[in-house]
């Protein structure tokens, strides 16, 4: 029998408009305000911070307290010099990559609206082949189209101006999902699927649920940071992209072996509380949902480790969804692990009880 699909035609109409929409680190508003829109029907209300991380709540009177968290921030450029004669030149804002810049199109965001621009770069036919320099941040730079710096200005372009890729949203042989900004609006998408199964089957939490859209991941796990300190969980779910390791250029000796369509990957590492892991991993075994494992030294790089190390202690745990072309402007997932993700965390909350310690010594 075929598997059930978890993602419906509406839900996929939300995720091309939230993946399309701009949502650069410290600009996330209009993302969250779309994707609050979307999660109303599913909470029974909202917690918003001072720098826009947004939270929706399920049962938000009861004292045990259980967070499922995505990021909602993308990569981008801030500007950071204009020339003379009218050309940009940026800083990071995240980790973009410099290399991919080159012959790209640009937002440019002002208070006068989209400003478009391109990275410019020097035709091969002008280049020394023989000692090619290559894109580095300091030698990218943007084309607005201006003859001066005067003119850049009065397009309303001024130095702290971010900066996002228009990339577009689009499906690549019937299940491959392809935007910019995947990394991690998919974590957004799919906590949000999980609290319409919720409510779309009549589960009813014996704990508060709080669907954790945070802010900042991408510049030192700021957003997760503050909201856990506002929300104080007992536990925390985190979901964030992986590497897929099966494409070219990458060690598997060092980044482990990972690939989409194989399913959601399951993190070891100090932050993650392996009681909490091991619940993850015999309910994926328990309902035959596929699954990775992946190892990390000394933290996951995600907010994972935000929630753990916070409040004297949270127990955190990682589900990873495998991605291809990390901060590029192609990152592409199978739609088949997004749906195995949000049944991995929907189906683990089921199993969860409330008071439950994960304690080594009950």
């Amino acid at each position: 029998m075929a598997k059930k699909k978890i993602i419906n035609d509406k839900s996929i109409q939300f995720l091309e408009k939230y993946l399309n929409n701009a949502s650069p680190t410290g600009y996330e508003w209009e993302g969250q305000k779309l994707w609050m829109e979307y999660l109303k029907p599913y909470v029974d209300t909202f917690i918003t911070d001072t720098y826009g991380t947004a939270v929706g709540v399920i049962n938000p009177e009861a004292d045990y307290k259980v967070v499922i968290e995505g990021h909602s921030d993308e990569i981008s450029w801030y500007v950071n010099y204009i020339t003379d004669n009218g050309l940009i030149y940026v800083i990071r804002n995240g980790g973009s990559d410099h290399q991919i810049a080159p012959s790209k199109v640009v937002n440019i965001h002002t208070k006068k609206g989209i400003v478009k621009g391109v990275f410019g770069w020097p035709a091969i036919h002008t280049r020394d082949n023989k000692d090619e320099n290559p894109p580095k941040l300091d030698n990218i730079f943007i084309d607005i189209g201006a003859k001066d710096k005067e003119e850049v200005e009065k397009m309303g372009v001024h130095v702290g101006c971010v900066i996002t890729y228009p990339d577009e949203f689009f499906i690549l042989n019937e299940d491959k999902f392809v935007c910019r900004a995947i990394d991690n609006r998919a974590g957004g998408f799919m906590i949000a699927e999980v609290a319409r199964l919720l409510h779309e089957n009549k589960e009813k939490l014996p704990f508060g649920l709080y669907i954790t859209n945070s802010v900042q991941e991408e510049i030192g796990l700021r957003g997760a940071e503050m909201i856990t300190q506002t929300i104080k969980p007992n536990v925390a779910i985190v979901t964030d992209v992986c590497h897929d390791t099966t494409t070219p250029m990458i060690e598997k000796k060092k980044q482990g072996h990972t690939e989409i369509g194989k399913g959601p990957v399951i993190s070891y590492a100090p932050a993650v509380q392996n009681k909490l892991r091991e619940l993850i991993i015999e309910t994926a075994e328990e309902k035959n949902i596929p699954f990775q494992r992946m190892a990390a030294s000394r933290m996951t790089g995600t907010d994972t480790d935000a929630f753990a190390y916070s409040n004297g202690g949270v127990a955190s745990a990682l589900i990873s969804l495998p991605l291809r072309y990390m901060h590029t402007t192609v990152e592409t997932v199978h739609r088949e692990d997004v749906e195995n993700v949000i049944q991995l965390i929907y189906e683990t909350l089921l199993k969860i009880k409330p008071n439950e310690t994960f304690s080594y010594f009950d």
